[in-house]
């Protein structure tokens, strides 16, 4: 194989981002739907499986973290008392939809979309410093 007949999207990594970012953007489509019938009478608050299960369901494996260190932390946080008040709440006309948090979720889509699309340029970026261009 030679250098210019290299396809970055053909490299794993740029296929993983690609998927992430559709899934971004389908998300962000269920989290504003949410928003705009935040008071429709009997509207439950959606959202997509998390990425790691769609991963899962197509044989792929998400990278979590690994505690290589008794000191360092385990990389996981326990559900609090108060997210669990949260979950579940119901207004009188059945409404299941708090605003603040879909607007927690869209900001960490946002960041998560941003996060994803400055890897992808920099790993391109990187196939085309390989390949001179």
């Amino acid at each position: 194989m030679t250098p210019s007949s290299v396809n970055p999207s053909s490299v794993g990594l740029l296929d993983f981002a690609e998927q992430r970012l559709k899934w971004l953007g389908a998300r962000q489509g269920v989290l504003a739907a949410n928003v705009a019938n935040a008071d429709t009478p009997g509207w439950k608050a959606r959202d997509l499986k998390p990425f790691s299960e769609v991963l899962a369901a197509h044989g792929a494996s998400a990278a979590s973290p690994v505690q290589t260190d008794p000191h360092h932390l385990a990389g996981t946080v326990a559900e609090t008392a108060d997210s669990k008040l949260l979950r579940g709440e119901q207004a009188p006309d059945g409404n299941q939809v708090s605003l603040d948090q879909q607007l927690e979720k869209i900001a960490q889509t946002d960041s998560d979309h941003e996060a994803v699309t400055a890897l992808y340029r920099r790993y391109v970026g990187m196939f085309k410093e390989a390949l001179g261009r």
